[in-house]
C-alpha cells in the first residue's frame, strides 16, 4: 500500500546567522521545517534555547516539527506546543514520565512523537503507542549533522511499523538521509523524511527536496 511521504529539511546545517532566507528556499516544497533543539546535556551540542525555538516557530511560513534533545523534556515540551509547533518529539530517553508529558504535547495544541535512540529498543516503548501521531527511529546518533546513515537501524524501522500496524501514526526516520538513503528507509517502511546536509549543501535546495520526494513518492 502506498503511503504519503512527507520531507521535513532540517535547519542544523543550515546557515544560522540568515535562517530567514534559509528557511525560505525551502519552505514552498516542504512538509514542515525540522528543528533540532539541542542542549549541550542530552546531547553534545548546543543549537537553540527556547526564547529562539520559539521566535524560529512563531516566523517560520510553514509548519515546525520540533524535535527536543534536552535533558528537561519533561519540563519544557508543551510549552513548544503552546508557543505553536505543529508537532513535537521527545526522547524516551530523556523522559520520566513519557504517558504525561505526550498528553501535554497534545493538550498544547501539536503532535505528539517518541524519538528512539540507534542503542534504545522500540519494543519497550510499544505501550505508549495510543498516545502518539509519529514515531522517530534515529538513524545517526544525535547531536550533530552530516554524520553517515546507519543502514542496520532498518531492522528497527520494519519492526516500528509492524507495531504500528493500522494506526495513523507517522514513523519518521533523521540522520544520513540522501539520495542514496532514502529509499532504503522507505522501502523498511518510514514515511517522514528529516534531511539536513543532502538539504542544505545542494545549489538549489528546493530542488534537492523534490528530489528526495520523488525518489520515494510513488512507493
Amino acid at each position: 500500500m502506498t503511503r504519503d511521504v512527507r520531507i521535513t529539511p532540517s535547519i542544523l546545517n543550515a546557515n544560522r546567522d540568515d535562517l530567514r532566507n534559509e528557511i525560505a528556499k525551502i519552505a514552498s516544497v516542504s512538509d514542515l521545517l525540522h528543528l533540532d533543539v539541542m542542549d549541550d546535556l542530552f546531547v553534545p551540542n548546543f543549537t537553540f534555547d527556547f526564547e529562539a525555538s520559539s521566535k524560529i516557530i512563531e516566523e517560520c511560513p510553514i509548519p515546525v516539527d520540533a524535535h527536543l534533545m534536552v535533558a528537561d523534556v519533561d519540563t519544557v515540551a508543551a510549552a513548544y506546543a503552546e508557543v505553536g509547533a505543529a508537532s513535537v518529539t521527545v526522547h524516551v530517553e530523556a523522559c520520566e514520565d513519557i504517558r504525561h508529558t505526550l498528553r501535554a504535547i497534545r493538550s498544547g495544541g501539536a503532535r505528539a512523537a517518541i524519538a528512539v535512540k540507534p542503542q534504545t529498543e522500540i519494543d519497550r516503548y510499544a505501550d505508549f503507542f495510543d498516545e502518539i501521531d509519529m514515531v522517530l527511529v534515529m538513524t545517526v546518533e544525535p547531536g550533530f549533522g552530516g554524520q553517515k546513515f546507519m543502514a542496520d537501524m532498518m531492522d528497527k524501522v520494519r519492526r516500528t511499523r509492524s507495531l504500528i500496524g493500522d494506526r495513523e501514526i507517522w514513523l519518521q526516520v533523521d540522520g544520513g538521509i540522501s539520495l542514496d538513503t532514502i529509499e532504503i528507509a522507505r522501502n523498511a517502511g518510514a514515511d517522514t523524511f528529516v534531511a539536513g546536509s543532502a538539504v542544505f549543501s545542494a545549489q538549489e535546495p528546493a530542488d534537492m527536496v523534490n528530489k528526495l520526494r520523488d525518489k520515494v513518492a510513488t512507493q
